[in-house]
């Protein structure tokens, strides 16, 4: 049996059923969602931790601590919650590129 996850990240323009992959090894499946907000957020770990079992999930820098609470009272105290954060530079760079792409 796999060690199951998700990476979860908001992505303006993202549609969940659309911008989705699966990566896995016999030891590691790896969900990957792009979702434009919260509610999608919740849905997608709604389904997919009661479809495929996902044990932990990945968020983007995004996501708040509200966010992350909701998401934990859907999925239950039983699967791991993490975010996946920078230093104060690479947060920076990160922004600028964003903006250059039309994120904001």
């Amino acid at each position: 049996m796999a060690f199951t996850s998700l990476f979860m990240a908001h992505v303006p323009d993202a549609d969940p059923e659309r911008d989705a992959c699966l990566l896995g090894t016999e030891k590691y499946k790896l969900y990957v969602r792009l979702v434009k907000g919260q509610a999608q957020a919740l849905e997608v770990c709604r389904t997919l931790v009661k479809e495929e079992g996902i044990e932990a999930i990945i968020l983007c820098p995004g996501f708040t601590h509200k966010d992350i609470a909701e998401i934990l009272e859907v999925v239950g105290p039983t699967v791991a919650i993490t975010v996946a954060r920078g230093d104060g530079p690479s947060s920076k760079i990160s922004m600028e590129a964003m903006k250059k792409a039309g994120w904001f």
